[in-house]
């Protein structure tokens, strides 16, 4: 704790003992807190005090999941940690055989900022990127540069090889002495009500929310234990679906939403021409057939669709999602035809933001937009915060619920998914209750109810099962699991394979 005496101006008799500068600091920092909250709390209206209760009340299962953590299987870590490595490693050796043969640099270290800038704009001779008035070779300049056939082998090797350093990196995240990683969650971390999450407060473990695929086999059941991941199914279409009956009682997206599979029944209408046969298998069969290089027409109705909701331009999808911009401006006039009231939402929350400067989801969830009323980008922000804000609202809902009913015990929280954990005997019993539990009906007004159905997966461990390389994965739950886990011995005891060099263990991400 830092000193808040100044010695200079006190004399030594008087200067409070460390212990004693301690209570004061924390005193201070007490009523600090205090008089914020005495001069916030009169600004409170009956929907953000609503908020606030509700933000209160997920105190309890939020800090206890945090306490708890997640068992993470030390050998599987070390696995994957070790393949990691050896692609790495691999990628180095391409690149650096590229630049020596292709381009003639002797020596060339990929993680240096100067050897980057040399190779791309003085022995390749490509443009000069900036970032505020300096030459920059960063991931963004980098996906600029992929534009140039000669530099896109070369940024496709950094950025493969960024990526796997960034993995690494979260794999070394400190583990605590139990064997468990750890995490904080923040209720009130976003504008949205979507938790964030940190370090632990002992300052181990990390952001849990956001672990990529490759990384999930780590996180593993308690022994005699079982994991049921439940997402809730495509829940900011939904939230979208509506909003547009609420406001303009539409229900072509909602019930779009609510048919048995929203992609395909876009595909049909965005592409009518197609032998659409009214069975849903076959139609999925159809909307499947692969339309463009691994995209398929049901993909471009997933990725553009999402990304259209939400008023993207065809540019920015392209970047995010790998969609050629042509197929993009060819697709969305297709699916705001069929789906024109996306279009009167969007203006109608350019409106409500000029005219009020705020929003009020349809979950109750207020929130003011600082930004000036009719820039593009508030606007954009504002379109999207009633889906995310909603989103949270509903799935901390269900979590509160199942939480009160104590039917199983919360693990992890995933933004739109929650993992529980129980006794893996009472699996048939316990996740149709979870099921049950998490809905969270929603009046959206006009005599409609609206309630987001969620899809089960259970396992051992947080990644996708796989026969052959994660067969303690979570899979599709249909009514019963035959299968078992294996038997292992003590996680803690086990012994870690480790091929980590010194050289790989101080590798930097650029």
């Amino acid at each position: 704790m830092a000193r808040i005496i100044q010695t200079d101006t006190v004399a030594p008799e008087d200067i409070p003992s460390l212990w004693e500068q301690d209570q004061i600091y924390n005193g201070i920092d007490v009523l600090a807190t205090r008089q914020v909250f005495d001069a916030q709390v009169g600004q409170l209206d009956p929907i953000t005090e609503a908020t606030y209760t509700f933000s209160r009340r997920l105190q309890a299962p939020t800090i206890e999941m945090g306490l708890r953590g997640v068992l993470v299987d030390r050998a599987r870590l070390s696995e994957v940690l070790d393949g990691f490595y050896e692609t790495l490693e691999r990628l180095e050796r391409n690149l650096e055989r590229i630049v020596l043969e292709g381009v003639g640099m002797p020596t060339f270290n990929w993680r240096s900022a100067p050897d980057r800038a040399e190779l791309f704009y003085s022995r390749l001779g490509i443009p000069e990127i900036k970032r505020q008035g300096r030459v920059t070779t960063n991931r963004a300049a980098r996906d600029k540069l992929k534009q140039y056939t000669i530099a896109r082998p070369i940024v496709s090797h950094m950025n493969a090889m960024a990526d796997i350093a960034e993995k690494i990196k979260k794999l070394k995240t400190k583990i605590d002495a139990d064997g468990r990683i750890r995490t904080t969650y923040n209720i009130a971390g976003t504008n949205t009500g979507r938790f964030s999450s940190s370090f632990f407060i002992e300052g181990t473990g990390g952001n849990l929310q956001n672990i990529e695929e490759a990384l999930r086999s780590i996180f593993i059941a308690d022994p005699g234990m079982k994991w049921c991941k439940l997402d809730a199914k495509q829940i900011q279409s939904r939230i979208v679906g509506g909003i547009e009956w609420k406001v303009f009682k539409n229900a072509t997206y909602l019930d779009a939403c609510e048919s048995s599979d929203l992609h395909t029944l876009v595909a049909q209408l965005v592409w009518p021409e197609l032998p659409w046969t009214g069975n849903l298998k076959k139609d999925k069969d159809v909307a499947e057939t692969l339309f463009y290089r691994h995209f398929t027409r049901r993909d471009l109705c997933k990725k553009i669709g999402h990304a259209s909701n939400f008023e993207g331009r065809p540019a920015t999808i392209s970047e995010q999602t790998g969609v050629p911009v042509n197929l993009v401006t060819a697709f969305q006039p297709k699916y705001f035809s069929a789906f024109p009231c996306h279009h009167e939402w969007h203006a109608w929350v350019a409106t409500e933001i000029a005219q009020r400067g705020h929003l009020v989801g349809i979950t109750g969830r207020k929130r003011w937009f600082m930004g000036r009323r009719t820039d593009p980008d508030t606007v954009r922000q504002a379109i999207a915060y009633d889906p995310q804000a909603s989103e949270a609202h509903i799935v901390n809902h269900g979590m509160l619920n199942v939480w009160h009913h104590r039917t199983a015990t919360i693990m992890m929280h995933e933004h739109d998914g929650l993992v529980y954990q129980y006794p893996e005997e009472q699996e048939d019993e316990i996740v149709p209750k979870l099921l049950k539990q998490l809905e969270h009906p929603v009046d959206i007004g006009h005599g409609r109810t609206m309630v987001i159905p969620y899809e089960a997966k259970v396992g051992w461990n947080r990644g996708q099962y796989d026969k052959a390389t994660n067969p303690e994965g979570l899979r599709d739950y249909t009514g019963h699991d035959t299968r078992t886990r294996a038997e292992k011995v003590n996680i803690l005891d086990r012994p870690v394979r480790s091929v980590h060099s010194e050289y790989r263990r101080s590798a930097s991400v650029p």
